[in-house]
């Protein structure tokens, strides 16, 4: 998103305050500058523009209920360069919703524009600024986007329990952790290490195949971390989409537990991502490791793409995508 020079601003700002105090000064009118903090709070509270220019996008299907439901106010949640998200109020608190260039992540809440970042296709915004979505569109800042197509973030798999190439999940394991590396080695920033930290307890429930265990561990890791959506959550999402996807048979119920975790501790980013993964709705750079894993496209770029997704979620949805292939196993093994 286009981002304001300050430095510009402030240099040029007394000349145009002095002429409009002159122009008014001259109707009559007493005359003081706004401040730029009640600029910033008039952004927040002003309605979403009508005459927004009409921007087409590629939308999920896993945001098709709240683009083609009824016009609801919404609003800003954050906005960077590559995407501008958006809460919308509803019967369950909330979802989110978010406006994304061509060259970001392809979340499953997205709709997707045509156009890379460096194209400065989006404006910044302020946290909390209105906007609009529903009646087929989404209303924010000077755009109107709106659905011209459509993707599926849940990947197509071949089968409900897929097999998986052994080599490749070899493949994205070493990627991941390190050829030659122990996993126990493997850390994530923000996430405490050593034999007592949640990552080691994480892979005690694996190595166990206690889904029970798994689950308190979750306690653990939502929430933990920094960013929009902590590494803790990025790890759990990536493992209840994978669970989800390979058919294990306690996926739903894992994913139900985490999700009840989530009010108050964590962003409402991450938990609505965490909602989309229980339906097995995810990035476009994980469902390309899962099509590559059984074989169906190139694996090795699919794998570097998702691992240098954002500043740790992608490292941690890989984490938690191998969480869910030893869980399957194991549970396969033992039945």
């Amino acid at each position: 998103m286009r981002a304001i020079d300050d430095t510009t601003r402030q240099g040029t700002r007394p000349q145009t305050d002095a002429a409009h105090r002159g122009r008014a000064a001259q109707a009559g009118f007493p005359t003081r500058p706004l401040p730029r903090a009640s600029a910033q709070a008039t952004a927040r509270t002003a309605r979403a523009a009508r005459s927004a220019t009409a921007v087409p996008a590629s939308a999920s299907i896993g945001v098709a209920e709240l683009l083609r439901g009824p016009v609801r106010v919404a609003r800003v949640l954050m906005s960077v360069p590559a995407a501008v998200y958006l809460q919308v109020p509803n019967d369950r608190g909330g979802d989110v919703v978010g406006v994304l260039t061509s060259d970001a992540a392809r979340l499953p809440l997205g709709c997707v524009l045509f156009r890379p970042s460096n194209g400065r296709p989006l404006v910044s915004l302020p946290s909390g600024a209105p906007a609009e979505v529903g009646g087929g569109r989404i209303v924010v800042g000077n755009l109107a986007v709106s659905a011209a197509a459509w993707w599926n973030p849940r990947p197509k798999l071949p089968n409900l329990r897929p097999a998986l190439l052994p080599e490749g999940v070899r493949q994205l394991r070493n990627a991941l952790y390190g050829e030659g590396m122990p996993h126990s080695a493997f850390t994530l920033p923000g996430l405490p290490t050593g034999p007592g930290g949640p990552l080691a307890a994480l892979r005690g429930a694996v190595r166990r195949a206690d889904m029970d265990a798994a689950l308190r561990t979750a306690t653990r890791l939502i929430g933990l971390g920094p960013g929009l959506t902590p590494a803790g959550d990025d790890v759990m999402a990536g493992t209840i989409a994978g669970l989800v996807l390979l058919g294990h048979p306690s996926a739903e119920r894992f994913a139900a537990g985490v999700y009840a975790l989530t009010a108050g501790r964590t962003t409402e980013l991450s938990r609505a991502l965490l909602r989309h993964a229980a339906c097995g709705r995810v990035s476009g750079e994980y469902a390309a490791v899962l099509h590559g894993l059984v074989g169906e496209r190139p694996l090795a770029p699919a794998v570097a793409a998702l691992l240098a997704t954002g500043s740790t979620s992608g490292r941690a949805m890989a984490l938690g995508l191998c969480t869910a292939i030893d869980l399957v196993d194991r549970t396969t093994r033992e039945h």
